[in-house]
């Protein structure tokens, strides 16, 4: 049943998509590129000094943009979107407790997982018209981040410790985006402006770690 209903969706959504396709004219008003899809490679920078080198961390995220033109032509927009984020950190902080960090000292198995609503804000640029589907874009803006959930796991002689959202985790978070490319794959960066941690020191410094991701991200419709 299930198999039958996505089919017929997925059928009647072709079919709505190419008709609208094949009525637009060029210099129609159109939009583009209204759902997204990223994967990551991601990096902690301004750590305290001592950190120990971190291990592979990723993020993948996916929504909804709306794509508002800005001339009749429709090369320029601005896009407002909302999205859902993961992220997994290796990281070369130890969470002690729910407001106390330090240097990781021999831990293994330390990670940080988010999982964040995203509110991107866009100034697009674009060579396509409302009959090219294969394109160069060059999107920038900013990106707003909300913490729905926040874990730090690590393994210290054999035991097992978590600790959940965290007072001390910047739960509202900005940072600058840039994706550029041709067609589908495009490359992504994204450079966090706000801390990670709010009021936190370390060895009588305070620790202003933040984000940088490196990746792809994909565009749909």
């Amino acid at each position: 049943m299930l198999k039958r209903l996505f089919c017929l969706v997925f059928i009647i959504t072709c079919n709505i998509l190419f008709s609208q396709a094949d009525s637009l004219k060029l210099g129609d008003k159109y939009l583009e590129d209204q759902l997204y899809l990223g994967v990551s490679y991601d990096i902690m920078l301004n750590q305290p000094k001592g950190t120990s080198s971190t291990g592979f961390s990723y993020s993948l995220s996916f929504g909804y943009i709306r794509d508002i033109p800005l001339n009749r032509k429709g090369n320029f927009a601005i896009g407002v979107g909302a999205g859902y984020g993961f992220n997994s950190f290796n990281h070369g902080i130890q969470v002690l407790d729910d407001s106390t960090i330090q240097l990781a000292v021999d831990i293994s198995s330390n990670k940080l997982v988010l999982h964040n609503l995203e509110f991107p804000i866009q100034f697009r640029w674009r060579t396509s018209d409302a009959i090219t589907y294969s394109f160069w874009r060059i999107y920038s803006g900013v990106k707003m981040t909300y913490n729905l959930n926040n874990s730090f796991n690590y393994v210290e002689n054999g035991n097992s410790f978590e600790f959940a959202n965290i007072p001390i985790y910047n739960n509202f978070q900005t940072g600058l985006e840039l994706s550029a490319g041709y067609g589908t794959f495009n490359f992504y960066m994204y450079y966090g402006l706000t801390p990670v941690y709010k009021n936190v020191v370390i060895n009588n410094t305070s620790v202003n770690s933040n984000i940088i991701k490196f990746g792809l991200i994909f565009y749909l419709l």
